[in-house]
Protein backbone atom coordinates (compact mmCIF):
# COMPACT_ATOMS: atom_id res chain seq x y z
CA UNK A 1 0.00 0.00 0.00
CA UNK A 2 2.87 2.41 0.70
CA UNK A 3 4.08 2.08 -2.94
CA UNK A 4 0.51 2.86 -3.83
CA UNK A 5 0.35 5.88 -1.97
CA UNK A 6 4.11 7.21 -3.20
CA UNK A 7 3.16 6.70 -6.99
CA UNK A 8 0.01 8.54 -5.96
CA UNK A 9 1.95 11.27 -4.77
CA UNK A 10 3.80 11.06 -7.35
CA UNK A 11 1.40 11.22 -10.92
CA UNK A 12 -0.74 14.45 -8.52
CA UNK A 13 2.87 15.94 -9.06
CA UNK A 14 3.58 14.67 -13.09
CA UNK A 15 0.34 15.48 -14.28
CA UNK A 16 0.69 19.57 -12.65
CA UNK A 17 0.45 20.81 -16.55
CA UNK A 18 3.55 22.65 -16.56
CA UNK A 19 5.33 19.35 -15.08
CA UNK A 20 3.75 17.23 -17.90
CA UNK A 21 4.47 20.11 -20.48
CA UNK A 22 7.97 20.41 -19.77
CA UNK A 23 8.38 16.24 -19.86
CA UNK A 24 6.95 16.39 -22.78
CA UNK A 25 9.69 18.68 -24.47
CA UNK A 26 11.73 16.54 -22.55
CA UNK A 27 11.77 13.62 -24.11
CA UNK A 28 10.90 15.21 -27.65
CA UNK A 29 14.59 17.07 -27.05
CA UNK A 30 16.22 14.05 -26.36
CA UNK A 31 14.68 12.09 -29.04
CA UNK A 32 16.41 14.84 -31.28
CA UNK A 33 19.76 15.20 -29.86
CA UNK A 34 19.70 11.61 -29.98
CA UNK A 35 18.27 11.29 -33.74
CA UNK A 36 21.29 13.73 -34.35
CA UNK A 37 24.84 12.10 -34.60
CA UNK A 38 27.60 14.12 -32.65
CA UNK A 39 24.88 15.66 -29.88
CA UNK A 40 24.29 13.30 -27.35
CA UNK A 41 22.57 14.21 -23.75
CA UNK A 42 25.39 14.89 -22.33
CA UNK A 43 25.76 17.75 -24.28
CA UNK A 44 22.66 19.03 -24.43
CA UNK A 45 21.51 18.51 -20.39
CA UNK A 46 24.91 20.65 -19.94
CA UNK A 47 23.46 23.62 -22.04
CA UNK A 48 19.88 23.26 -20.44
CA UNK A 49 21.37 23.00 -16.85
CA UNK A 50 21.43 26.44 -16.37
CA UNK A 51 17.75 27.41 -17.68
CA UNK A 52 16.16 24.70 -15.05
CA UNK A 53 17.59 27.10 -12.24
CA UNK A 54 15.29 29.62 -12.70
CA UNK A 55 12.15 27.24 -12.79
CA UNK A 56 9.97 28.21 -9.33
CA UNK A 57 9.92 24.43 -8.67
CA UNK A 58 12.67 22.26 -8.68
CA UNK A 59 10.34 19.02 -9.97
CA UNK A 60 9.55 20.68 -13.34
CA UNK A 61 13.82 21.23 -14.10
CA UNK A 62 14.46 17.39 -12.97
CA UNK A 63 11.60 16.03 -14.98
CA UNK A 64 12.77 18.02 -18.04
CA UNK A 65 16.40 16.55 -17.73
CA UNK A 66 15.03 13.30 -17.06
CA UNK A 67 13.39 13.42 -20.31
CA UNK A 68 16.06 14.29 -22.16
CA UNK A 69 18.39 11.64 -20.62
CA UNK A 70 16.03 8.69 -21.54
CA UNK A 71 14.46 10.06 -24.80
CA UNK A 72 17.96 10.27 -26.29
CA UNK A 73 18.59 5.89 -25.64
CA UNK A 74 15.65 5.81 -27.80
CA UNK A 75 17.14 8.41 -30.37
CA UNK A 76 20.21 7.15 -30.80
CA UNK A 77 18.87 4.10 -32.12
CA UNK A 78 17.48 6.38 -35.21
CA UNK A 79 21.02 7.24 -36.88
CA UNK A 80 22.60 3.69 -35.81
CA UNK A 81 19.49 2.18 -38.00
CA UNK A 82 19.62 4.53 -40.99
CA UNK A 83 22.98 5.74 -41.27
CA UNK A 84 24.93 3.29 -39.35
CA UNK A 85 26.10 6.25 -37.08
CA UNK A 86 25.56 5.57 -33.58
CA UNK A 87 23.84 8.72 -32.03
CA UNK A 88 25.17 6.88 -28.40
CA UNK A 89 27.82 4.70 -27.06
CA UNK A 90 24.93 2.20 -26.52
CA UNK A 91 23.40 2.01 -29.46
CA UNK A 92 26.78 0.84 -31.06
CA UNK A 93 25.25 -2.56 -30.84
CA UNK A 94 21.96 -1.17 -32.54
CA UNK A 95 23.71 -0.18 -35.65
CA UNK A 96 25.31 -4.25 -36.13
CA UNK A 97 21.88 -5.39 -36.73
CA UNK A 98 20.05 -2.45 -37.17
CA UNK A 99 21.35 -1.49 -40.30
CA UNK A 100 21.61 -4.26 -42.74
CA UNK A 101 17.31 -4.22 -42.03
CA UNK A 102 17.89 -0.52 -43.16
CA UNK A 103 19.46 -1.96 -46.39
CA UNK A 104 17.35 -4.79 -46.78
CA UNK A 105 14.07 -2.19 -47.06
CA UNK A 106 12.87 -3.15 -43.44
CA UNK A 107 14.34 0.25 -41.32
CA UNK A 108 10.37 0.67 -40.45
CA UNK A 109 10.55 -2.46 -38.82
CA UNK A 110 13.76 -1.81 -37.25
CA UNK A 111 12.61 1.53 -35.98
CA UNK A 112 9.36 -0.04 -34.89
CA UNK A 113 11.20 -2.68 -32.42
CA UNK A 114 13.70 -0.36 -31.00
CA UNK A 115 10.25 1.80 -30.26
CA UNK A 116 8.45 -1.12 -29.17
CA UNK A 117 11.05 -2.68 -27.13
CA UNK A 118 11.99 1.03 -25.34
CA UNK A 119 8.32 1.29 -24.48
CA UNK A 120 8.50 -2.03 -22.60
CA UNK A 121 11.53 -2.28 -20.98
CA UNK A 122 11.72 1.65 -19.75
CA UNK A 123 8.16 0.83 -17.70
CA UNK A 124 9.94 -2.23 -16.13
CA UNK A 125 12.76 -0.54 -15.51
CA UNK A 126 10.72 2.25 -13.70
CA UNK A 127 8.57 -0.10 -11.91
CA UNK A 128 12.01 -1.57 -10.87
CA UNK A 129 13.15 1.43 -9.76
CA UNK A 130 9.79 2.12 -7.85
CA UNK A 131 9.51 -1.16 -6.41
CA UNK A 132 12.92 -2.26 -5.42
CA UNK A 133 15.08 1.47 -5.00
CA UNK A 134 16.00 0.56 -1.72
CA UNK A 135 16.75 -3.12 -1.91
CA UNK A 136 18.67 -2.30 -4.83
CA UNK A 137 20.60 0.50 -3.68
CA UNK A 138 21.91 -2.14 -0.99
CA UNK A 139 23.03 -4.57 -3.78
CA UNK A 140 25.30 -2.15 -5.18
CA UNK A 141 26.75 -0.27 -2.62
CA UNK A 142 28.06 -3.94 -1.88
CA UNK A 143 30.13 -3.38 -5.08
CA UNK A 144 33.17 -1.93 -4.35
CA UNK A 145 36.42 -1.71 -6.43
CA UNK A 146 37.39 -5.14 -6.48
CA UNK A 147 34.03 -6.18 -7.96
CA UNK A 148 33.60 -3.55 -10.48
CA UNK A 149 37.11 -4.17 -12.02
CA UNK A 150 35.94 -7.43 -12.33
CA UNK A 151 32.40 -6.70 -13.88
CA UNK A 152 34.40 -4.34 -16.55
CA UNK A 153 36.63 -6.95 -17.41
CA UNK A 154 33.97 -9.64 -17.81
CA UNK A 155 32.11 -6.84 -20.10
CA UNK A 156 35.18 -6.39 -22.01
CA UNK A 157 35.79 -10.14 -22.83
CA UNK A 158 31.99 -11.09 -23.22
CA UNK A 159 32.16 -7.98 -26.16
CA UNK A 160 34.60 -10.55 -28.10
CA UNK A 161 31.51 -12.42 -29.08
CA UNK A 162 30.07 -9.38 -31.15
CA UNK A 163 33.13 -9.20 -33.32
CA UNK A 164 33.64 -11.69 -36.70
CA UNK A 165 36.55 -13.59 -37.33
CA UNK A 166 39.57 -13.80 -35.09
CA UNK A 167 39.67 -13.76 -31.25
CA UNK A 168 42.96 -12.81 -31.05
CA UNK A 169 41.91 -9.34 -33.17
CA UNK A 170 38.85 -8.59 -30.91
CA UNK A 171 41.25 -8.43 -28.06
CA UNK A 172 43.53 -6.30 -29.79
CA UNK A 173 40.69 -4.14 -30.84
CA UNK A 174 39.66 -3.85 -26.86
CA UNK A 175 43.41 -2.95 -26.19
CA UNK A 176 43.52 -0.68 -28.61
CA UNK A 177 40.27 0.89 -27.55
CA UNK A 178 40.98 1.12 -23.84
CA UNK A 179 44.49 2.73 -24.69
CA UNK A 180 42.91 5.29 -26.37
CA UNK A 181 40.39 5.95 -23.61
CA UNK A 182 43.57 6.39 -21.57
CA UNK A 183 44.72 9.72 -23.56
CA UNK A 184 44.95 12.88 -21.89
CA UNK A 185 45.21 13.87 -18.06
CA UNK A 186 46.13 11.43 -15.11
CA UNK A 187 42.72 11.08 -12.77
CA UNK A 188 45.22 11.06 -9.76
CA UNK A 189 48.24 12.54 -10.97
CA UNK A 190 46.74 15.25 -13.85
CA UNK A 191 50.37 14.33 -15.39
CA UNK A 192 49.68 14.25 -19.01
CA UNK A 193 49.84 10.77 -20.49
CA UNK A 194 50.04 9.55 -24.56
CA UNK A 195 49.18 13.42 -25.28
CA UNK A 196 52.49 13.52 -27.49
CA UNK A 197 53.19 17.43 -26.95
CA UNK A 198 48.96 18.10 -28.36
CA UNK A 199 48.10 20.17 -25.51
CA UNK A 200 43.79 19.85 -26.83
CA UNK A 201 44.49 16.04 -25.72
CA UNK A 202 44.96 16.75 -22.22
CA UNK A 203 40.81 16.20 -22.02
CA UNK A 204 41.24 13.05 -23.93
CA UNK A 205 39.51 12.01 -26.53
CA UNK A 206 35.67 12.82 -27.44
CA UNK A 207 33.44 10.05 -27.72
CA UNK A 208 31.57 11.38 -30.18
CA UNK A 209 34.74 11.75 -32.30
CA UNK A 210 35.33 8.53 -32.24
CA UNK A 211 31.81 6.90 -32.65
CA UNK A 212 31.66 8.73 -35.38
CA UNK A 213 34.85 8.10 -37.16
CA UNK A 214 34.85 4.08 -36.24
CA UNK A 215 31.17 3.56 -37.29
CA UNK A 216 30.75 6.69 -39.82
CA UNK A 217 33.23 7.83 -41.49
CA UNK A 218 35.17 4.22 -41.95
CA UNK A 219 32.03 3.18 -43.31
CA UNK A 220 32.14 5.97 -45.94
CA UNK A 221 35.50 4.97 -46.80
CA UNK A 222 35.16 1.17 -47.28
CA UNK A 223 32.00 1.83 -49.67
CA UNK A 224 34.30 4.56 -51.77
CA UNK A 225 37.06 1.96 -51.60
CA UNK A 226 35.41 -0.56 -53.22
CA UNK A 227 31.82 -0.14 -55.47
CA UNK A 228 31.13 -3.73 -54.88
CA UNK A 229 30.24 -3.22 -51.41
CA UNK A 230 28.90 0.47 -51.84
CA UNK A 231 24.66 -1.04 -51.19
CA UNK A 232 22.62 1.94 -51.73
CA UNK A 233 21.19 2.83 -48.35
CA UNK A 234 17.64 4.07 -50.23
CA UNK A 235 15.23 1.35 -50.88
CA UNK A 236 11.64 1.07 -50.74
CA UNK A 237 9.91 0.42 -46.91
CA UNK A 238 6.75 -1.38 -47.67
CA UNK A 239 6.09 -2.22 -44.31
CA UNK A 240 6.66 -0.19 -41.33
CA UNK A 241 5.24 -2.36 -38.53
CA UNK A 242 6.56 -6.04 -37.57
CA UNK A 243 5.09 -8.93 -38.92
CA UNK A 244 3.66 -11.96 -36.98
CA UNK A 245 7.11 -13.44 -36.89
CA UNK A 246 8.86 -10.49 -36.40
CA UNK A 247 6.93 -10.24 -33.27
CA UNK A 248 7.27 -13.69 -31.96
CA UNK A 249 11.03 -13.46 -32.54
CA UNK A 250 10.79 -10.26 -30.33
CA UNK A 251 9.61 -10.94 -26.87
CA UNK A 252 11.91 -13.39 -25.67
CA UNK A 253 15.06 -11.08 -26.64
CA UNK A 254 12.87 -8.11 -25.15
CA UNK A 255 11.73 -9.87 -22.12
CA UNK A 256 15.39 -10.97 -21.35
CA UNK A 257 17.35 -7.63 -22.13
CA UNK A 258 15.33 -5.88 -20.12
CA UNK A 259 15.56 -7.84 -17.14
CA UNK A 260 19.83 -7.95 -17.92
CA UNK A 261 18.94 -3.61 -18.45
CA UNK A 262 17.24 -3.56 -15.47
CA UNK A 263 20.13 -4.86 -13.03
CA UNK A 264 23.10 -3.36 -14.59
CA UNK A 265 21.90 -0.24 -14.54
CA UNK A 266 21.96 -0.21 -11.32
CA UNK A 267 25.51 -0.70 -10.74
CA UNK A 268 27.80 2.40 -10.90
CA UNK A 269 29.47 3.12 -13.89
CA UNK A 270 28.58 2.21 -17.73
CA UNK A 271 25.66 0.04 -17.06
CA UNK A 272 23.60 0.87 -19.77
CA UNK A 273 26.07 0.42 -22.43
CA UNK A 274 27.53 -3.19 -20.74
CA UNK A 275 23.46 -3.74 -21.04
CA UNK A 276 23.34 -3.32 -24.66
CA UNK A 277 26.52 -5.17 -25.51
CA UNK A 278 25.13 -7.71 -23.23
CA UNK A 279 21.64 -8.69 -24.40
CA UNK A 280 23.25 -8.95 -27.70
CA UNK A 281 26.04 -11.39 -26.70
CA UNK A 282 23.16 -13.49 -24.99
CA UNK A 283 20.80 -13.37 -27.76
CA UNK A 284 23.33 -14.56 -30.15
CA UNK A 285 24.42 -17.21 -27.78
CA UNK A 286 21.54 -19.28 -27.77
CA UNK A 287 19.95 -18.04 -30.74
CA UNK A 288 19.07 -21.37 -32.86
CA UNK A 289 20.40 -19.37 -35.95
CA UNK A 290 23.34 -16.95 -34.84
CA UNK A 291 24.24 -16.73 -38.50
CA UNK A 292 21.40 -14.19 -39.14
CA UNK A 293 23.40 -11.78 -36.99
CA UNK A 294 25.65 -9.50 -38.19
CA UNK A 295 22.74 -9.47 -41.11
CA UNK A 296 19.70 -8.40 -39.90
CA UNK A 297 18.07 -9.87 -37.07
CA UNK A 298 15.37 -8.73 -35.34
CA UNK A 299 16.61 -9.97 -31.52
CA UNK A 300 19.82 -7.88 -32.25
CA UNK A 301 17.84 -4.65 -32.29
CA UNK A 302 14.85 -5.56 -29.90
CA UNK A 303 17.01 -6.87 -27.24
CA UNK A 304 19.74 -4.64 -27.20
CA UNK A 305 17.65 -1.28 -27.56
CA UNK A 306 15.23 -3.18 -24.40
CA UNK A 307 18.35 -3.52 -22.37
CA UNK A 308 19.78 0.37 -22.66
CA UNK A 309 16.25 1.97 -21.69
CA UNK A 310 15.36 -0.36 -19.12
CA UNK A 311 19.41 0.26 -17.54
CA UNK A 312 18.38 4.14 -18.33
CA UNK A 313 15.78 4.29 -15.86
CA UNK A 314 17.55 1.53 -12.78
CA UNK A 315 20.46 4.30 -13.41
CA UNK A 316 18.62 6.27 -11.44
CA UNK A 317 18.68 4.31 -8.65
CA UNK A 318 21.72 5.03 -7.20
CA UNK A 319 22.08 9.04 -7.85
CA UNK A 320 18.68 9.08 -5.88
CA UNK A 321 19.18 6.44 -3.02
CA UNK A 322 22.93 6.78 -2.74
CA UNK A 323 23.66 10.11 -4.33
CA UNK A 324 26.37 8.30 -6.69
CA UNK A 325 26.01 9.24 -10.07
CA UNK A 326 26.30 6.02 -12.51
CA UNK A 327 27.70 8.01 -15.70
CA UNK A 328 28.27 11.70 -16.75
CA UNK A 329 24.81 12.50 -17.36
CA UNK A 330 23.59 11.43 -13.85
CA UNK A 331 26.62 13.60 -12.69
CA UNK A 332 24.75 16.64 -14.27
CA UNK A 333 21.70 15.48 -12.69
CA UNK A 334 23.44 15.16 -9.31
CA UNK A 335 24.55 18.58 -9.94
CA UNK A 336 21.06 20.10 -11.11
CA UNK A 337 19.87 18.37 -7.31
CA UNK A 338 22.86 19.96 -5.45
CA UNK A 339 22.21 23.68 -6.99
CA UNK A 340 18.18 23.29 -5.96
CA UNK A 341 19.78 22.18 -2.34
CA UNK A 342 18.81 18.65 -2.61
CA UNK A 343 21.20 15.76 -1.54
CA UNK A 344 20.64 13.16 -2.76
CA UNK A 345 20.80 10.03 -0.45
CA UNK A 346 19.33 7.74 1.53
CA UNK A 347 17.21 10.39 2.87
CA UNK A 348 16.20 11.84 -0.01
CA UNK A 349 13.20 10.18 -0.31
CA UNK A 350 11.87 10.55 3.29
CA UNK A 351 13.00 14.18 2.71
CA UNK A 352 11.91 15.39 -0.64
CA UNK A 353 9.28 12.64 -1.26
CA UNK A 354 7.18 15.36 -4.05
CA UNK A 355 10.55 15.63 -6.18
CA UNK A 356 11.54 11.96 -5.95
CA UNK A 357 8.10 10.26 -6.80
CA UNK A 358 7.23 12.65 -8.97
CA UNK A 359 10.34 11.92 -10.77
CA UNK A 360 9.13 8.46 -10.90
CA UNK A 361 5.79 8.97 -12.19
CA UNK A 362 7.25 11.18 -15.10
CA UNK A 363 9.14 8.14 -16.25
CA UNK A 364 5.87 6.61 -16.96
CA UNK A 365 3.89 9.19 -18.32
CA UNK A 366 7.62 9.69 -20.62
CA UNK A 367 7.75 6.64 -21.81
CA UNK A 368 4.21 6.60 -23.34
CA UNK A 369 5.25 10.19 -24.82
CA UNK A 370 7.93 8.42 -26.73
CA UNK A 371 5.79 5.91 -28.36
CA UNK A 372 3.01 7.93 -29.28
CA UNK A 373 5.63 10.87 -30.75
CA UNK A 374 7.94 8.42 -32.36
CA UNK A 375 5.67 5.69 -33.99
CA UNK A 376 4.16 7.91 -36.30
CA UNK A 377 7.25 9.88 -37.35
CA UNK A 378 8.83 6.07 -38.46
CA UNK A 379 7.65 7.33 -42.03
CA UNK A 380 9.48 10.69 -41.73
CA UNK A 381 13.15 8.76 -40.47
CA UNK A 382 12.91 6.82 -43.30
CA UNK A 383 12.43 8.97 -45.74
CA UNK A 384 16.26 9.10 -45.36
CA UNK A 385 16.61 6.29 -47.25
CA UNK A 386 15.45 8.22 -50.30
CA UNK A 387 18.39 10.18 -50.34
CA UNK A 388 21.28 8.86 -53.72
CA UNK A 389 24.40 7.65 -51.73
CA UNK A 390 26.26 10.11 -54.44
CA UNK A 391 24.50 12.78 -52.28
CA UNK A 392 24.27 11.39 -48.45
CA UNK A 393 28.27 10.77 -48.50
CA UNK A 394 29.09 14.62 -48.35
CA UNK A 395 25.83 15.13 -46.39
CA UNK A 396 26.28 12.73 -43.67
CA UNK A 397 30.30 13.80 -43.60
CA UNK A 398 29.25 17.44 -43.51
CA UNK A 399 26.79 16.52 -40.96
CA UNK A 400 29.60 14.37 -38.63
CA UNK A 401 31.67 16.74 -39.08
CA UNK A 402 29.44 19.81 -37.42
CA UNK A 403 27.82 17.14 -34.91
CA UNK A 404 31.16 16.80 -33.57
CA UNK A 405 32.65 20.32 -33.90
CA UNK A 406 29.06 20.79 -31.70
CA UNK A 407 29.65 19.15 -28.66
CA UNK A 408 32.44 22.08 -27.54
CA UNK A 409 33.27 24.35 -30.62
CA UNK A 410 36.30 22.82 -30.38
CA UNK A 411 37.86 21.96 -34.59
CA UNK A 412 40.49 20.06 -32.72
CA UNK A 413 37.79 17.01 -32.68
CA UNK A 414 37.06 17.14 -36.30
CA UNK A 415 40.81 16.70 -36.65
CA UNK A 416 40.91 13.71 -34.88
CA UNK A 417 37.04 12.35 -35.97
CA UNK A 418 39.05 12.37 -39.80
CA UNK A 419 42.45 10.96 -38.25
CA UNK A 420 40.14 7.45 -36.45
CA UNK A 421 38.16 7.30 -38.89
CA UNK A 422 41.12 6.74 -42.10
CA UNK A 423 42.79 4.22 -39.23
CA UNK A 424 39.05 2.75 -38.38
CA UNK A 425 39.09 2.11 -42.38
CA UNK A 426 42.52 0.30 -42.26
CA UNK A 427 42.09 -1.63 -39.36
CA UNK A 428 38.71 -2.80 -40.95
CA UNK A 429 40.23 -3.68 -44.40
CA UNK A 430 42.71 -5.81 -42.46
CA UNK A 431 39.47 -7.37 -40.82
CA UNK A 432 39.00 -5.75 -37.41
CA UNK A 433 35.70 -5.20 -36.14
CA UNK A 434 34.69 -1.61 -34.53
CA UNK A 435 32.64 -2.18 -31.85
CA UNK A 436 35.18 -4.25 -29.41
CA UNK A 437 37.26 -1.13 -29.80
CA UNK A 438 34.24 1.36 -28.64
CA UNK A 439 33.64 -0.61 -25.98
CA UNK A 440 37.03 -0.45 -24.83
CA UNK A 441 37.35 2.86 -25.34
CA UNK A 442 34.34 3.76 -23.13
CA UNK A 443 35.08 1.51 -20.24
CA UNK A 444 38.82 2.09 -20.29
CA UNK A 445 39.32 4.52 -17.82
CA UNK A 446 36.46 2.68 -15.35
CA UNK A 447 38.73 -0.07 -15.58
CA UNK A 448 41.79 2.08 -14.78
CA UNK A 449 40.15 3.81 -11.99
CA UNK A 450 39.01 0.96 -10.38
CA UNK A 451 42.09 -1.16 -11.17
CA UNK A 452 43.76 1.96 -9.08
CA UNK A 453 41.30 2.54 -6.63
CA UNK A 454 41.46 -1.26 -5.44
CA UNK A 455 45.01 -1.58 -5.31
CA UNK A 456 45.15 1.77 -3.35
CA UNK A 457 42.40 0.74 -0.86
CA UNK A 458 44.61 -2.79 -0.78
CA UNK A 459 47.94 -0.99 0.00
CA UNK A 460 49.48 -2.45 -3.56
CA UNK A 461 47.95 -6.19 -2.65
CA UNK A 462 47.37 -8.08 -6.23
CA UNK A 463 45.24 -10.76 -4.47
CA UNK A 464 42.49 -8.52 -3.18
CA UNK A 465 40.55 -9.37 -6.64
CA UNK A 466 40.92 -12.94 -6.08
CA UNK A 467 40.58 -12.73 -1.86
CA UNK A 468 37.16 -10.97 -2.90
CA UNK A 469 34.32 -13.42 -3.11
CA UNK A 470 32.44 -11.82 -5.66
CA UNK A 471 35.39 -10.16 -7.85
CA UNK A 472 36.97 -13.80 -7.59
CA UNK A 473 33.66 -15.74 -9.46
CA UNK A 474 33.41 -12.64 -11.84
CA UNK A 475 36.81 -13.36 -13.01
CA UNK A 476 37.19 -16.93 -13.31
CA UNK A 477 33.83 -16.63 -15.72
CA UNK A 478 35.80 -13.46 -17.53
CA UNK A 479 38.64 -16.35 -18.04
CA UNK A 480 36.45 -19.32 -18.96
CA UNK A 481 34.80 -17.45 -21.69
CA UNK A 482 37.91 -16.07 -22.71
CA UNK A 483 39.03 -20.29 -23.02
CA UNK A 484 35.95 -21.15 -24.66
CA UNK A 485 36.57 -18.32 -27.47
CA UNK A 486 39.70 -19.13 -28.07
CA UNK A 487 39.05 -22.90 -28.65
CA UNK A 488 39.84 -24.49 -32.23
CA UNK A 489 36.35 -25.81 -32.73
CA UNK A 490 34.82 -22.56 -31.70
CA UNK A 491 36.80 -20.56 -33.94
CA UNK A 492 35.97 -22.39 -36.64
CA UNK A 493 32.46 -22.08 -35.62
CA UNK A 494 32.64 -18.39 -34.82
CA UNK A 495 33.86 -18.49 -39.16
CA UNK A 496 31.24 -20.28 -40.29
CA UNK A 497 28.79 -17.81 -38.08
CA UNK A 498 30.03 -14.59 -39.68
CA UNK A 499 30.80 -16.20 -43.34
CA UNK A 500 29.94 -13.57 -46.15
CA UNK A 501 27.41 -14.49 -48.70
CA UNK A 502 28.47 -14.51 -52.47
Amino acid sequence: MELLDNLALGFSQAFVLHNLLFCMLGVFLGTAVGVLPGIGPTASIALLLPLTFTFDDSVTGIIMLAGIYYGAQYGGSTTAILLNIPGESSSAVTAIDGHPMARQGRAGVALAAAALGSFFAGLVGTFVLAAAAAPLATAALTFGSAEMFAVVVLGLVASIALASGSTVKALAMIVLGILLGMIGQDLYTAVPRFTFGVRELWAGLSFVAVAVAVFGIAEILKNLHDPRTRVRVAAKVENLWPTREDRRRMVGPVLRATGLGSVLGVLPGGGHVLASYGAYAVEKRISKHPEQFGRGAIEGVAGPESANNAAAQTSFVPLLALGLPAHPVMALLLSALIVQGIQPGPSVMSDQPELVWGLIASMFIGNALLLVLNLPLIRLWVKLLDVPYSVMFPAIIAFACLGTYAVDQNPFHVVVMAVLGVGAFVLIRCGCEPAPLLLGFVLGPLLEDHLRRALLISHGDPTVFLTRPISAALLVVAALALVIAMLPAIRRKRDEVFVEDD
